[in-house]
């Protein structure tokens, strides 16, 4: 009867992993899309003269299946990096604050988002792979979890002080 409830218990345990694993999926698909938001505003204000690249690594990230997704993530954090680093050294950059600090505060969201899901996915397949999990299947139906490896560095720009009357 113990280790029934033994079992009972594990089964549970994968489960809540596995909603976890959900939910940070879920808050790293809410993460990308405010990251799409922000850069697609920062194009539309005209804020970098790298605008034209930066729209279509956008829509391709929007656009992107669950296959190309983790490549077209990378791209679009590639694409703003050099935006960002190219109009931010030349010295006639128009780029606002509020919207910089929009497009930052989501790179950030992002990296925490992706860290947070990874972190789950290896707490869950570290349980699943337990002898005893697999042998009395503990797990049902439920898929193994992949890590979301994309390249999240924000970019290194020294932002402009926001002036008080451009809030």
């Amino acid at each position: 009867m113990l280790f029934g409830f033994y079992l009972s218990w594990r089964a549970r345990r994968i489960h809540r992993l596995h909603h976890r694993v959900d939910a940070a999926r879920a808050a790293l698909d809410a993460a990308l899309d405010r990251r799409h938001a922000a850069v697609s505003a920062l194009v539309e204000a005209g804020g970098t003269g790298a605008g034209r690249g930066l729209s279509e690594a956008v829509t391709a990230a929007r656009d992107a299946g669950e296959e190309q997704c983790e490549m077209a993530e990378s791209a679009l954090s590639r694409a703003l990096r050099e935006a960002l680093e190219s109009s931010g050294s030349d010295g006639c950059s128009k780029l606002s604050g509020p919207r910089l600090n929009e497009v930052e505060s989501a790179a950030k969201g992002v990296h925490m988002a992706r860290t947070f899901y990874n972190d789950a996915v290896a707490d869950t397949r570290r349980a699943r792979r337990s002898r005893l999990v697999r042998l009395f299947r503990l797990t049902g139906t439920a898929a193994l979890p992949d890590f979301f490896e994309i390249d999240d560095q924000p970019p290194s720009v020294l932002f402009l002080p926001v002036e008080p009357d451009t809030l």
